[in-house]
């Protein structure tokens, strides 16, 4: 069966997801049902009413029968993802616990919790509560151990070069010319969530003809950032006024032109030809006897032995990744990032040096 890439396909979820290939899937975004069990109407100060989610596809009978939904669509989504896949789920405190724990018994491992920390958030009318200011993403992987896609690089040129946290400010509700609206003014959505939210996510962990999958697709913001982005897209929705809501908003869409170099942002040395410690040595880049300098720190360093092994100062040896592990008291260790030779007075990188390598034999 071939993928119905960047269609909208309408149905129960769980039945769909069960109708597509197995392993097929790059990422899942999927933002489910909260079951925010609203028991009354909610009302501000002056008596107006607020415009809460009370959406029967929102309530839930209890939360085993809430458990057991998410169980099923979970587990449809781990059978379609690729091994190197990952899932991002978002909640709030009403159902992300539960999410994340279904999700550990499932077998995905968790990567990371993100936290949306809204700008503009809906106060507390009551007062007897903190204002709900955040919602919580998941990220997980298919099982432990698994190799994903990560643009760690990109995520730090939309942070002034900076790591990017966990902690993520600046992204507003979905409101003003986003916010999509029916013919009578209204909120085509209740729970549409913003485009800068998703081109977060999906740059994060995707590449450009990667495919996305949305198990509750709503007013279609994954496919619509999916599409800008130049990966390919699926999304599954069961309401026909959220399809034909998202529909137009993706026919809309006009992509600029894919061009590899612009849209591919993965790690230049992620994508770049593989290059071995020991041809470097081989090929006279690197010499048997030099010194290597751990972080920069010239009282721990490793000499280079002829077989591309280094030897610490205290007689370890072993790779450059096990040595600057050895250094880091048994802590996971890029050697290429760590390590650096000393050259007319100045420090480089062992990256550096590989980056030469490439560069002037056109590798």
């Amino acid at each position: 069966m071939n993928l119905p890439l960047n269609k909208i396909l309408k149905g129960d979820c769980i039945q769909v997801l069960n109708s597509l290939p197995e392993k097929s899937i790059d990422l899942v975004f999927a933002d489910p049902p909260y079951n925010l069990q609203l028991q009354n109407e909610l009302h501000r100060p002056n008596m107006t009413k607020v415009d809460a989610v009370d959406d029967h596809w929102d309530q839930f009978d209890s939360f085993a029968s809430y458990d057991e939904f998410t169980r099923a669509w979970l587990t449809a989504c781990r059978r379609v993802l690729k091994p190197t896949g990952t899932i991002w789920a978002i909640g709030s405190y009403h159902n992300i616990f539960r999410l994340g724990t279904i999700m550990q018994d499932l077998g995905f491992w968790v990567l990371n919790d993100v936290i949306w920390v809204k700008t503009n958030p809906m106060p507390n009318f009551r007062g007897v509560r903190f204002t709900n200011a955040h919602e919580t993403l998941i990220w997980a992987s298919t099982g432990r151990g698994a190799k994903y896609t990560f643009n760690h690089q990109a995520m730090k040129g939309l942070n002034d070069e900076k790591q990017m946290r966990s902690d993520w400010w600046l992204l507003s509700l979905a409101t003003g010319s986003e916010r999509l609206r029916d013919e009578n003014g209204d909120k085509a959505h209740s729970t549409q969530k913003p485009e800068a939210l998703l081109y977060r996510v999906i740059l994060s962990s995707s590449n450009p003809g990667d495919v996305v999958l949305d198990p509750f697709f709503g007013s279609g913001t994954t496919g619509a950032v999916a599409a800008r982005l130049h990966r390919n897209w699926i999304g599954i929705e069961r309401e026909d006024k959220y399809i034909a809501a998202a529909q137009t908003r993706i026919d809309a869409i006009q992509p600029e032109r894919f061009d590899a170099q612009t849209f591919d942002v993965r790690s230049k040395g992620k994508s770049a030809p593989r290059v071995e410690f020991s041809v470097l040595v081989e090929n006279g880049y690197l010499q048997a006897g030099q010194r290597l300098f751990f972080a920069g720190d010239k009282s721990r360093y490793a000499t280079i032995k002829p077989d591309a092994r280094i030897r610490t100062a205290d007689g370890f040896e072993g790779s450059i990744h096990k040595a600057g592990s050895h250094y880091m008291n048994g802590a996971p260790c890029n050697g290429w990032e760590h390590w650096y030779l000393k050259e007319n007075g100045h420090l480089i990188s062992l990256n550096g040096v590989r980056q030469r390598f490439r560069l002037e034999r056109g590798s």
